[in-house]
């Protein structure tokens, strides 16, 4: 295969690659996943992330339809890399796409939900063991040798369950010699690094000694002089002397490189040092030989047991990275609804997709994971559902079982958590099609071809609306399964045609069996929808003591939401800095119905005592 035909990968890309790492290594560190390889060649990490994922992700990251989609996409791999115990494993996670096939998907939550169990199950100094086996891993930068010394730590710990089964087999004799040889070798270049072999270090240390006396060759000579030596045999005893003292030379040697013909002291000197280097350079080139030679022997001997190794170390890297993530956000495995994502080259008719195959997106108390990463307290789990689902309970209050229509229309208070519910469909949908864990009690998943997200997006900008239809219109004409998770469409254009142009993609959602929630302020606006469609609500309940806004986030169903004004201006109204401003907002209150305002204040002062 060539390099260009992969996604992103032009001509400039693959010359900087092929002269970095040449062809053969490019292609397997991108059939790898392989961010670092392709970062250290030279090629910015997010450019190199944005290759890979579309090389090992396929037709999966066609799934995020909207930029708004791929932004989530985005924000969700930043909580899970956050848990990640290596920099390989962070990598690894940035390229994770959805899948197209089922099977993948089942397979990678089994990996995930075994290691997340056996972490948890992992007492805390086995996991202290376990994430300081993977520091050391990282300092070493990944190599092998940091990777087989991982595998000895994890042996040692005596971790064997789950995600680490991979190494229970693995032989600790064979993995110590090979950690002993990639210990002693520069994987770099093949060198011998210091401390591997006695005599090559003495050699090293010889061969230094005798540079450094070369470097400072008349000063040499003045020392010796100095000495009292007048006559040349006594020279030559005490240069003799001298060489086999500091620079750990034979009596032999020494005495075979000393010339003969010399014609004065700095002649005889330097001629001698100048074969000692050339002789121990050669000596200590035979040695590094043989020592490298046994010692990549040593590693042949036991690289099936590397090879697995390092296989192992980093497939245990990923999955507890996915684990500590799934742990630290309660989530739990989702279950699949029938209807595999359908093929968008599938004959259609133009008008509708008719399908007996059953859909459904449904979350029971599921969880906002931006919100939860603040630690914000004030994450309320909600429970909802479109298609064909298993729903049956709902939470206290709320006023019916979600029905199984396919497309809803989301109204009610503003703050309410309209948009906060459709991120988080969002994130479980994505989750899900990725193979991982959601964050909620129970939920189901239909995977889909398309995700189309669309945040609210402030403009009455011609440009904005139709760059708008450009992206969330073709997936539902596309042939394939869509869910639509439209907030607000009416913000990009005049109420008037957005009323009407919201209804159209609504229609086009049932027609085309879509799963969708639109998010609006135009309910009234919108009627009559389509029967195969509902409308639900999220209500505000008044004010607390401090005048902060109620809102139940829990959607109710089939009902229109109450929207907020009057909260709002009862706020203004008691929070007014003096007369003629409390006046102006009391007017306002006239408008929205005063005496829901005062009722309202009223209530607040019941509840403070007042």
């Amino acid at each position: 295969m060539r390099l260009e035909e992969y996604w992103g990968v032009g001509p400039k890309t693959r010359e900087t690659l092929v002269d970095e790492l040449g062809r053969e290594e490019a292609i397997r560190a991108i059939e790898s996943g392989d961010v670092r390889a392709l970062a250290d060649a030279g090629l910015a990490r997010g450019r190199a992330t944005r290759i890979l994922r579309r090389a090992t992700g396929g037709a999966g990251i066609d799934v995020l339809a909207t930029s708004d989609a791929r932004s989530a996409y985005n924000e969700l791999l930043d909580l899970a890399v956050d848990h990640a115990v290596t920099q390989r494993a962070a990598d690894r996670i940035r390229v994770l796409t959805p899948l197209a096939d089922r099977g993948a998907m089942e397979d990678r939550l089994e990996d995930v939900l075994a290691a997340r169990d056996a972490w948890a199950d992992l007492a805390e100094d086995d996991r202290e063991t376990v994430l300081e086996a993977y520091e050391r891993y990282d300092e070493r930068d990944g190599s092998e040798h940091a990777a087989v010394e991982a595998a000895l730590a994890l042996l040692e710990a005596g971790v064997d369950s789950g995600p680490f089964a991979a190494i229970a087999d693995l032989d600790a004799d064979r993995l110590e010699d090979a950690a002993e040889a990639l210990s002693a070798l520069d994987g770099r270049g093949g060198r011998v690094r210091d401390g591997a072999d006695e005599e090559l270090d003495r050699l090293r240390d010889a061969l230094g000694a005798i540079e450094d006396m070369d470097a400072d060759a008349l000063e040499l000579i003045d020392d010796l002089r100095s000495a009292g030596v007048r006559d040349v045999e006594g020279f030559r005893q005490s240069f003799e002397d001298r060489l086999l003292s500091e620079a750990d030379v034979t009596i032999d040697r020494v005495r075979d490189a000393m010339p003969t013909d010399a014609t004065d002291a700095t002649d005889f000197v330097g001629a001698t040092l100048r074969t000692l280097r050339s002789d121990l350079t050669a000596a200590l080139d035979e040695r590094e030989v043989l020592v490298a030679s046994d010692l990549k022997g040593t590693l042949a001997e036991n690289r099936d047991a590397v090879d697995r190794a390092v296989s192992a170390v980093d497939d245990i890297a990923l999955h507890l990275s996915l684990a500590r993530f799934a742990l630290e956000y309660d989530c739990t495995r989702p279950k699949f609804i029938e209807g595999e994502a359908q093929s968008a080259s599938r004959e259609t008719s133009a008008r509708s997709v008719q399908t007996d195959e059953e859909a459904a997106v449904s979350v029971v108390n599921a969880r906002n994971l931006t919100l939860a990463a603040r630690d914000d307290e004030s994450v309320q789990p909600v429970t909802y559902a479109l298609g064909e689902h298993d729903v049956t309970s709902v939470p206290d209050g709320v006023n019916a079982v979600p029905g199984a229509e396919r497309v809803a229309v989301l109204t009610g208070a503003n703050s309410g958590g309209k948009t906060t519910l459709l991120e988080t469909l969002c994130q479980v949908v994505l989750l899900a099609t990725m193979g991982l864990p959601v964050p909620a009690d129970r939920a189901e998943v239909t995977p889909v071809d398309s995700l189309v997200f669309h945040r609210r997006h402030a403009s009455f900008n011609a440009g904005v609306l139709e760059s708008t239809l450009r992206s969330i219109v073709p997936p539902l004409s596309s042939g394939g399964r869509t869910l639509m998770l439209v907030d607000e469409f009416e913000a990009i254009t005049e109420p008037g045609s957005a009323a009407d142009l919201l209804h159209g993609l609504v229609t086009l959602s049932v027609d085309r069996e879509a799963l969708g929630v639109f998010v609006t302020h135009l309910a009234d606006d919108l009627e009559p929808l389509p029967p195969e469609a509902r409308v639900d609500g999220i209500f505000a309940e008044g004010l607390n003591p401090d005048l902060e806004l109620l809102v139940d986030y829990q959607p109710r169903f089939g009902t229109v939401g109450r929207s907020t004004p009057e909260f709002i201006v009862s706020r203004l109204v008691a929070n007014a800095s003096d007369r003629s401003e409390r006046a102006g907002f009391e007017l306002l209150g006239e408008a929205v119905g005063n005496e829901v305002v005062q009722r309202t204040l009223a209530d607040a002062r019941w509840t403070t005592g007042e």
